[in-house]
């Protein structure tokens, strides 16, 4: 970690990969570069990079193994002309990705460049196209693209390849940003404004997913492989940290095995302090996490929480909402779902299940949230998410309150713990709306079929999680935990087809004779 206000140190290609991947296991893909038209003076740069870092071109790629599985690297070299991109670069870089795509290989990239390299013009510039269409068409044959962001990444770098992982980080103290700060002062007359372009910065405001020193990238891109690459070994059925209980014995799916307490005693107990969530879920149920952050476009909001884990040895996105973070100050706005949003893109992309955690009191009523469009956002979560091809599983832990509940609802099998609810809006925001105070907020609960018993009866939900009296929060989630494992497994002896049509079958006729 670089001293505060200190520069962060520059990275050779040949140090960050030999910073991650298992010994001796590094092989090069690069043959002699293309020759770009050449001035002389362009000529006499080249040679003289090649001489100062030992490298032929801003660019070295090659294959490795990383904690036993095979990888495609891609990592720039600063020192080579500060890491720009001119043609024998970028075809370098795509030629990879290619290789990559054809040999069913995640990727690795670790850009660290000034951007374009101008003494190529235009024709450089427009080579990130290619670069952007190399990776996206990765993506799209459902292979991992991971970013390591080194310091600087800035202009046409950041602005294509560096800004299309599935998961994407940056050294500590890394200068990133579209406009280098030397261009924008000599264009706009002023400096630009210290700690914006930073790695920390790009964080806090949801366009990285995390800040990870150069020592702690091997073991973060270990945990991420063992998720959206699976194991060399047959897979596991462990469970995560903590082994939890048998679901069979705690799962029940009849209305009749669910104890009949009256819906406001699940409301309240819903509400306590010492409910568990979506983090002690994850501490109890899931190995391997790597968390997330932010919808990579600009926006981060604490009240959800996403993340890539195995759930009791089964790979996952999960995606749920804090309840511990959702406040009257910090409720859950539209940029919640939209990284609510960027969960399902991710399951979809990387062929892996959605589990989904459902725990809020509503989303925002405000004015900011009616102006970033928040009822936009909750349509398009339903519909994302009801068509979404690929295995998913909701869980209602805790309160379900209004259309931040619904975005998260609609899944292959819904289970619900026993004092998880749902309901248009809170118990209380129903009798004001019916008797004009909040006085019948308990009977409005008992009326609206809100608990999990009623919930299971009316076919909204598949299952319900029993709650033992007196146990602790542990117990509750742990359990949980197990039962999502076990639906899990379930749908994966389905086809995408299949599942498809049964869940937009169970919402079609939902509520009908």
């Amino acid at each position: 970690m670089p001293a505060p206000g200190a520069a962060p140190e520059h990275i050779t290609a040949h140090a960050m990969i030999e910073a991650v991947v298992d010994e001796d296991s590094y092989a090069t893909w690069d043959s002699a570069p293309v020759l770009p038209a050449t001035t002389d003076a362009y000529a006499d740069s080249l040679r003289r990079a090649r001489e100062r870092t030992g490298v032929d071109e801003s660019v070295l790629t090659g294959e490795a193994t990383v904690d036993g599985r095979r990888v495609a690297l891609i990592a720039c070299e600063f020192g080579f002309l500060g890491g720009s991109i001119g043609v024998a670069a970028a075809e370098r870089i795509t030629a990879a990705i290619e290789r990559a795509t054809a040999e069913g290989l995640p990727v690795i990239a670790s850009p660290t460049s000034g951007g374009t390299r101008m003494q190529e013009g235009t024709t450089a510039f427009l080579q990130m196209v290619k670069i952007a269409a190399a990776a996206q068409n990765h993506k799209a044959a459902h292979l991992p693209y991971l970013v390591y962001l080194r310091n600087p990444t800035t202009g046409g770098v950041f602005a294509s390849w560096g800004s299309l992982g599935h998961i994407t980080v940056a050294q500590p103290g890394a200068l990133i940003g579209f406009l280098g700060p030397r261009v924008y002062a000599a264009l706009y007359g002023e400096e630009f404004p210290d700690g914006v372009q930073t790695a920390e910065n790009l964080f806090r405001n949801g366009i990285v997913d995390g800040v990870v020193a150069p020592s702690d990238l091997r073991p973060l891109l270990v945990r991420a492989l063992r998720v959206l690459a699976g194991s060399p070994e047959p897979p596991s059925h462990a469970a995560g940290p903590h082994a939890g209980p048998d679901p069979e014995a705690h799962v029940v799916s009849s209305c009749t095995d669910v104890p009949d307490v009256p819906a406001w005693q699940s409301v309240m107990l819903s509400r306590h302090g010492d409910r568990p969530g979506i983090r002690a879920l994850l501490a109890h149920s899931a190995a391997d996490l790597v968390a997330l952050s932010g919808t990579g476009q600009g926006e981060v909001e604490s009240a959800m929480v996403l993340a890539l884990a195995r759930i009791h040895g089964v790979p996952a996105v999960v995606l749920g909402q804090d309840r511990v973070a959702q406040t009257p100050t910090t409720p859950m706005g539209p940029g919640a779902l939209r990284e609510a949003r960027r969960a399902m893109r991710l399951a979809e992309q990387l062929r892996l299940p959605l589990v989904l955690v459902i725990d809020t009191v509503g989303a925002a009523l405000s004015v900011a949230a009616e102006e970033r469009g928040l009822a936009p956002e909750i349509a398009r979560c339903v519909a994302d998410l009801v068509t979404l091809r690929t295995a998913t599983v909701s869980i209602i832990l805790g309160q379900g309150s209004g259309g931040g509940a619904l975005a998260l609802l609609p899944a292959d099998r819904v289970l619900a713990a026993q004092h998880g609810w749902l309901a248009p809006l809170p118990p209380e925001g129903a009798s004001a709306i019916v008797h004009r105070d909040t006085a019948h907020a308990p009977q409005m609960a008992g009326e609206q079929g809100v608990r999990s018993r009623d919930l299971l009866r009316d076919g909204i939900i598949d299952a319900v999680v029993l709650e033992e009296a007196g146990e602790g929060p542990a117990e509750l989630v742990a359990r949980a935990g197990a039962a999502i494992a076990a639906e899990l497994r379930a749908l994966a002896d389905f086809g995408d087809d299949d599942r498809m049509r049964a869940r937009l079958n169970r919402y079609r006729r939902l509520g009908l004779p």
